[in-house]
């Protein structure tokens, strides 16, 4: 399938941004902790320079961490590294920032040295961050959009593909998971008919080492789906 071929992705973003009603405690952390957690949209521009602590050598990016056990098991074998997860659904968010706040530090609590969540939408922060400014991605299980006339809110996209390709610098790679027999057919199409990243077989049906666990890995075994790990890498110098 050819850029031309395929619609451009719609600036509104799709999916739920709530699911079941908020408790208490989920609120004072969406209230009152996330505003001292996340990446500010000023930060954008240098991102290294919105981390506290030690400097970072390297910043990672996660696009959609859902319950987010990945980006903080990633984060934390890797304190050199200065992590940003990024998810829009609120639930999610409470379930990683309820690992990292205290019950009663919701208005207190100081941001790890080297973690950062965005809240918005991942694209409008690609778009914001400069050049050659990431040393890796991750894109772990997406929601696959399955039906056909849906393809173009799918992030495997030709336009992302493109501004992650702006972001990361060469020899940097990009690793992405999915279960969802469309969707590994789809990630096969777009990578396929590019030519910024070079793009090797994945992995299959088990996860390479390095790797950490997701709730939605566990789900696609228990359910007998195989889910395949792909390692794109960063064309260039």
């Amino acid at each position: 399938m050819s850029d031309t071929s395929l619609k451009s992705q719609p600036e509104r973003l799709y999916g739920r941004q709530r699911g079941h009603p908020l408790r208490a405690r989920q609120q004072r952390l969406l209230d009152e902790a996330l505003p001292r957690l996340r990446l500010n949209p000023d930060q954008a521009a240098n991102p290294q320079a919105a981390f506290t602590g030690a400097p970072v050598q390297g910043v990672w990016l996660e696009i959609g961490f859902g319950g987010g056990e990945h980006a903080l098991d990633q984060a934390q074998h890797n304190p050199d590294v200065g992590y940003i997860a990024s998810e829009v659904f609120e639930n999610g968010l409470c379930s990683l920032m309820s690992r990292i706040v205290p019950e009663g530090e919701e208005d207190t609590i100081t941001p790890p040295d080297h973690f950062r969540i965005w809240p918005d939408d991942a694209r409008q922060l690609l778009k914001s961050l400069p050049d050659g400014c990431l040393d890796r991605a991750y894109l772990m299980f997406p929601d696959p959009w399955p039906k056909a006339r849906h393809a173009k809110r799918r992030f495997i996209h030709p336009e992302n593909i493109r501004e992650l390709a702006r972001l990361l610098k060469p020899g940097a790679v990009w690793r992405v998971a999915s279960d969802h027999p469309v969707y590994q057919d789809w990630v096969f199409e777009i990578m396929g008919a590019q030519d910024l990243f070079d793009a090797p077989p994945p992995a299959k049906g088990e996860r390479p080492e390095d790797w950490s666990p997701t709730r939605y890995e566990a789900k696609a075994y228990r359910e007998g789906r195989v889910p395949f790990y792909w390692t794109f890498t960063r064309r260039g110098a």
